[in-house]
């Protein structure tokens, strides 16, 4: 399967250099500027201390508190292998694996609803952008069909709907989530823009906040390496309806794949930190008193 994965993401990636000629793309990258790559990486690598957090937080709400070395270290390792291994669930997987000590259901609940969070915010702002850009029936249809989306994907959610509304609307914790989903999302929007300046393209905020989301997207469905080949080519065929030149658009989606290559191996030092307590210590002595968070779920 992995093998496969990797096929695919070569054979897209081979078919999007040919159809918009190679030299339109070698073009866009010669120009491609360092420092702007670097803090496209940095804006990249941020996404991991902000989504350990965030983590932090789902799984506190669930009543499990996580250390916070612990989860940084945990996620960094787990952002790095979703960026260097097919399927960009491996990490995740991996992620649910060591928290086993939550409980299977627990830990696998907070690492769901985790990313989640962040995929709903982007789908959500992919909507919203493209319904306002079409405006009109046309938008206000596409509004209703993503909520719809949303509803049903909701609906067969793999982990019990108690606990998403405790994750996501507890007490004091909601303004947590929000905020911190704001913040990754803008950080890996701001990622990609500064990717796309490093090749010289300035995106307006208006064909950012559209094209950007959209591009994203093709990062969530599991069949390539990190979304490689999927992601270029839908910059190619999405970025030239507004004015980008097609060698630009795909120039910009590999400057930003090679950040994500650099902030996941960021994600890896991570692993220097102090270790600090350990993730059974913590429940253990957590087990000891009562949560504040309301009765057990689970029940």
């Amino acid at each position: 399967m992995n093998l496969i994965r990797l096929l695919v993401s070569l054979g897209l990636l081979a078919l999007v250099i040919w159809f918009v000629a190679p030299e339109e793309i070698w073009h866009a990258l010669r120009e491609l500027q360092p420092i702007w790559l670097c803090i496209a990486s940095l804006f990249l690598a941020a996404q991991i201390g902000l989504s350990a957090l965030r983590w932090q937080v789902t799984a506190q709400a669930l009543g499990h508190p996580l250390p916070q070395s612990w989860a940084l270290r945990e996620y960094g390792l787990s952002v790095a292998v979703n960026t260097f291994l097919p399927g960009g669930v491996m990490g995740d997987l991996a992620r649910i694996t060591r928290a086993r000590h939550l409980g299977w259901q627990v830990a696998t609940a907070s690492v769901v609803i985790e990313r989640l969070a962040g995929q709903v915010a982007l789908g959500v702002l992919a909507v919203g952008a493209v319904a306002f850009w079409l405006g009109g029936g046309q938008g206000i249809g596409l509004v209703i069909g993503g909520m719809i989306a949303l509803l049903v994907m909701l609906r067969f959610l793999p982990a019990p709907r108690a606990y998403l509304a405790r994750a996501w609307l507890a007490p004091r914790l909601w303004r947590w989530q929000a905020v911190l989903t704001l913040l990754i999302l803008s950080v890996n929007l701001a990622g990609y823009w500064a990717a796309a300046r490093a090749i010289g393209l300035v995106l307006p905020p208006q064909a950012a906040l559209t094209l950007i989301p959209l591009t994203l997207l093709a990062m969530l469905i599991p069949v390539t390496i990190n979304g490689w080949g999927l992601r270029e080519g839908v910059a190619a065929a999405l970025w030239p309806l507004w004015g980008v030149a097609t060698g630009q658009a795909v120039g910009a989606s590999l400057a930003f794949g090679l950040a994500c290559m650099i902030a996941g191996l960021a994600g890896l030092l991570t692993w220097l930190l102090p270790r600090g307590e350990t993730l059974s210590v913590v429940n253990e002595e957590h087990n000891d008193r009562s949560s504040d968070l309301g009765p057990d779920i689970s029940q």
